[in-house]
């Protein structure tokens, strides 16, 4: 087999997992459903647990560290290379970090970023996202329609407002961490980069750059999401409030929308 044919078939086999799910999910998840041992992979049917699950971690198929419903079969175990998918790309940020953490302390202030890890990444791995990374006192994850379903979009934007609920906006109580959360979607690189030493499941391109500027852009307790994304939500949101960006490394403004925490469906 030619390079560039395998390379072709890696890639479309990347694709079938980022878009449609496992690519043998009919046949693996089948297969795996004969063994014991809830819960299992959302992706594949592996079990985690009893029997089938002590099995399948003998060759290696563990939960994801990426996202623990998957596993490692769906993620890192998956050939070096990857696809160019419809994405969401989501960046939660700690605002005034540096005040923060004089203000508190390195122990209390270390105790505060962990505990906002631990709030984001609960929300987002429940609702199927990759956790891409944990920068500092930033999350960023993506939603692919293969693990977070069709309406992922939906699903990304109703993370960011169940996150910033969680950590007190729209209540009565005074917030209890300032984190404001950007969000773009559009067509990225996902997969695993590196080498053989080391691999990284992750998205590249423009929509992961973009999120990135739309949230510094937003305040704390605000969430920013793009137009080009909310153009394409299977559920409408109300209350938007437009808003014009101008955005390092783009010669045109990024229209996005504020979405007030409180809002409800349209």
């Amino acid at each position: 087999m030619s390079d560039e044919l395998h390379s072709n078939l890696q890639t479309e086999q990347w694709r079938k997992l980022l878009c449609d799910g496992h690519l043998g999910r009919k046949y693996v998840t089948h297969i795996m459903r004969l063994l014991p041992g809830p819960p299992r992979c959302k992706g594949c049917n592996n079990p985690f647990g009893g029997i089938g699950g002590a099995l399948c971690r003998s060759i290696g198929m563990v939960p994801s560290k990426k996202n623990p419903r998957l596993c490692t079969l769906c993620c890192e175990k998956m050939p070096l290379g990857g696809a160019e998918v419809e994405v969401v790309i989501l960046f939660a940020d700690v605002r005034g970090s540096t005040e923060l953490a004089e203000r508190l302390g390195p122990e209390k202030f270390a105790a505060t970023l962990n505990r906002f890890y631990n709030t984001a990444t609960d929300i987002l791995i429940r609702r199927d996202a990759t956790v891409d990374k944990l920068i500092g006192d930033e999350v960023m994850a993506f939603f692919v329609p293969g693990f977070a379903g069709p309406n992922f979009r939906n699903v990304a934007i109703d993370c960011a407002i169940t996150l910033l609920r969680t950590l007190g906006y729209g209540g009565k109580e005074e917030p209890w961490l300032p984190v404001g959360i950007g969000i773009d979607s559009g067509i990225a690189f996902v997969g695993n980069v590196g080498n053989d030493h080391y691999l990284d499941f992750t998205a590249l391109g423009d929509p992961v750059n973009t999120a990135a500027r739309i949230q510094a852009a937003a305040g704390p307790g605000q969430l920013l999401v793009s137009a080009r994304t909310l153009s394409r939500t299977h559920i409408p949101y109300s209350g938007l409030i437009p808003q014009s960006l101008t955005v390092k490394g783009k010669k045109e403004t990024v229209e996005v929308y504020a979405l007030p925490i409180t809002q409800t469906r349209g």
